[in-house]
């Protein structure tokens, strides 16, 4: 039996079914809720699915797997969570979608909870956690919904590299990112941490053209040896949201295509700031494509030069 039921709501300004369609469509997640990393689809079968969740809890990496029953009609998602995460026993929950005009929308999420050995320390860490979570994901969807300029301000690309050698060699470099410091020349200093296995915390200093430093920290989910899902969650001045990934795939005769992806959300404050008091949205994705392009890019040829050594 669940120790704790407990409730959070947002008013939305956006139609019901438009809230509805975000929720639904978890792949869109790690973009739309901060706390999320990476959401995959195990199975899906009309109205019931399975999905495996990567996500911080409490400033933790966390993975769980959730099953989800939708009801489009009703407005309602109902989501357990079939394997928790320690130091949850059991967690179920809803989303409940209340019209209540043409463009306006209550959004109400229910949990129900209990710990590990009914631990009173383990129950009071769930409820941060939840607490925290809900309070960061309610203002993601309504933000999500409600920025008018939030085409303007994402920006999504790709860069490719072909490479003669195995995805395994590509994604040897790539996963070993301990190593970064010594093998790649924009990055300076490196903290490495893989809780479990393919659950990574990577922190990074990282050198710009003129000199300068700055500091990020991703988590990163690692497939291997043909992909791995990123989200940063200690970003630079200009951004409010980075998540990516590296995808490989190789060939029959052992070729790999090594390619890099970026969605990035730009903070519109900090241009000038950053860039000067002439710029606007158009020079910072400007900037954004050839700093977070160049970098990837370098880190690829690297990558080719380690994979193509080994054939």
């Amino acid at each position: 039996m669940a120790d704790r039921q407990v409730e959070h709501e947002i008013v939305v300004e956006a139609s019901a079914h438009d809230v509805y369609r975000l929720l639904a469509e978890v792949e869109n997640w790690p973009q739309l809720f901060p706390p999320s990393i990476h959401v995959d689809y195990l199975e899906r079968d009309g109205t019931q699915e399975r999905i495996r969740i990567w996500a911080t809890a409490n400033g933790e990496a966390k993975n769980w797997t959730s099953r989800r029953v939708l009801d489009e009609a009703g407005l309602r998602i109902q989501f357990w969570q079939e394997v928790p995460a320690p130091p949850v026993r059991e967690m179920t929950g809803t989303w409940i979608i209340e019209p209540l005009a043409e463009r306006r929308t209550r959004v109400r999420l229910l949990h129900e909870y209990s710990a590990i050995d009914d631990d009173p320390e383990k129950l009071a860490w769930i409820d941060r956690a939840v607490d925290d979570n809900s309070r960061a994901e309610l203002p993601g969807l309504r933000d999500s919904l409600e920025l008018t300029a939030a085409g303007e301000l994402t920006l999504s690309f790709t860069d490719s590299v072909e490479i003669e050698g195995s995805a395994k060699d590509v994604f040897d470099f790539l996963n070993e990112a301990q190593h970064w410091a010594d093998r790649l020349p924009h990055v300076s200093a490196v903290e490495f941490s893989e809780s479990i296995p393919g659950l990574q915390t990577l922190r990074l200093t990282t050198l710009t053209k003129d000199g300068s430093s700055h500091v990020t920290e991703s988590v990163r989910v690692a497939f291997p040896h043909h992909r791995i899902v990123y989200k940063q969650t200690t970003l630079p001045a200009l951004l409010t949201l980075h998540t990516g990934y590296w995808q490989l795939d190789e060939d029959t005769n052992g070729r790999t295509t090594a390619t890099a992806e970026h969605t990035v959300a730009i903070n519109p404050d900090r241009i000038t700031g950053i860039l000067g008091a002439d710029a606007g949205l158009p020079e910072a994705r400007r900037f954004l494509r050839e700093a977070l392009g160049g970098n990837s890019l370098t880190t690829l040829r690297h990558a080719k030069e380690y994979a193509e050594a080994r054939r």
